[in-house]
């Protein structure tokens, strides 16, 4: 079996798709507008896609799975200032002095997600 998509239920997804869009830097489908019942983010191969799909009850609880990103081309502080200034909210900080942990941060429907330490980060 492939996994095809992580599918997220919400509001509006095409405004929540386009943040992704934004954080991921991977694009929306041909033809996804706004007001569309769904909105798929395509991930290159071989991730799956983010498909956003319009439910009518909000998000009530904590989530039951959630996202970690480990940054690719900057540090994880500097991920975390390039999301917030997305649109995301700080939910946790468990960064530690010695420059361990990650940071936990809410999409634009208070999603949970984490930010890693970079593979350089790691390595170093």
């Amino acid at each position: 079996m492939i996994l095809r998509h992580v599918t997220i239920d919400c509001a509006d997804p095409h405004r929540l798709a386009s943040f992704w869009s934004e954080v991921t830097g991977w694009p929306l489908a041909d033809g996804d507008v706004p007001g569309d019942p769904e909105v798929l983010v395509v991930a290159p191969e071989p991730q799956p896609g983010m498909l956003f799909i319009r439910v009518p009850e909000g998000k009530q609880v904590k989530n039951r799975i959630h996202f970690d990103w480990m940054p690719t081309e900057r540090s994880r502080d500097e991920e975390v200032e390039r999301i917030l200034a997305l649109g995301a909210t700080l939910h946790e900080d468990h960064r530690k002095p010695d420059g361990l942990g990650w940071v936990t941060l809410l999409d634009p429907e208070s999603n949970e997600f984490c930010v890693e330490r970079s593979a350089a980060e790691r390595n170093a």
